[in-house]
């Protein structure tokens, strides 16, 4: 994964999560990867800018009534250069609007649509607010993936409502796989989860968080009062595992494969 400077349009640069315990989560996160919070303004509603090491990786926003029944989660937000335009795309190209485009003071504009698979992405238009400030470091964003049902109209959808330069990675039934962006300089993926996907379970987004040894952090997890969805698996990729935290929003992190990680002191 490139470095977070001049992150392209179409690219994953923010990332946030909608939590009912705003506290606990801020503990939960600071303890397993190290994060500290930067309340913003009382007029965005306690919205949290969340940092490692001085650098931003993401937001934090409480739940309030007026959400509705909308589950913990986190969300990924895609570059734009203009949001309005690109919302307008996403409509033309199937995909449907849950939130407009909508100025956040000097920050940017954000807006949040679904793509036609079902599955709900965010944008961002920068404004002061460029978006992470790290990227594939342990702690921070490190990959950010869409399940989807319907392969073909998803990587249609990308490659034209937000510019993606598509790389097949794979096309056979057992895995098919595309990437904004050709090996290391890719920046995000899309699997054909058609076959694995249980039913019920809607297309969806995930970010995987960067992790020096996964199987540690899955057990740090557990012990701050998470759970672990799925253990550690070495893959081509790296050392893949799922996480939840304390409400239930789950996380997915990427690490050194064992053959690969560090030996413990």
């Amino acid at each position: 994964m490139p470095a977070s400077e001049n992150i392209p349009a179409g690219a994953p640069c923010w990332v946030d999560l909608l939590t009912s315990d705003a506290e606990g989560a801020q503990g939960f996160y600071r303890d397993l990867f190290g994060w500290s919070g930067q309340v913003a303004a009382e007029q965005f509603g306690g919205y949290t800018n969340l940092e490692l090491g001085g650098a931003l990786v993401g937001g934090l926003m409480p739940k309030v009534a007026e959400m509705g029944p909308a589950p913990d989660g986190w969300s990924i937000y895609l570059a734009t250069p203009d949001a309005e335009k690109t919302v307008a795309a996403a409509t033309e190209h199937g995909g449907g609007v849950i939130v407009p485009a909508m100025a956040i003071n000097e920050l940017g504009v954000m807006a949040v649509v679904t793509d036609p698979t079902g599955a709900a992405i965010g944008m961002w238009q920068p404004g002061t607010h460029a978006g992470v400030g790290v990227l594939a470091e342990p702690g921070a964003p490190g990959w950010f993936e869409l399940f989807t049902r319907d392969f073909t109209t998803a990587v249609d959808f990308y490659r034209e409502v937000f510019g993606w330069d598509v790389h097949i990675v794979s096309d056979t039934p057992e895995f098919r796989y595309a990437t904004y962006g050709k090996d290391e300089s890719a920046r995000a993926g899309i699997m054909d989860a058609s076959a694995f996907l249980p039913e019920g379970v809607p297309a969806h987004w995930s970010v995987y968080f960067g992790a020096a040894d996964t199987d540690a952090t899955l057990a740090r997890a557990a012990e701050l009062g998470g759970t672990v969805l799925q253990p550690g698996e070495d893959t081509p990729y790296g050392r893949l595992g799922i996480a939840a935290d304390l409400t239930g929003a789950v996380f997915k992190l990427i690490g050194p494969n064992k053959a690969e990680a560090p030996a413990a002191s």
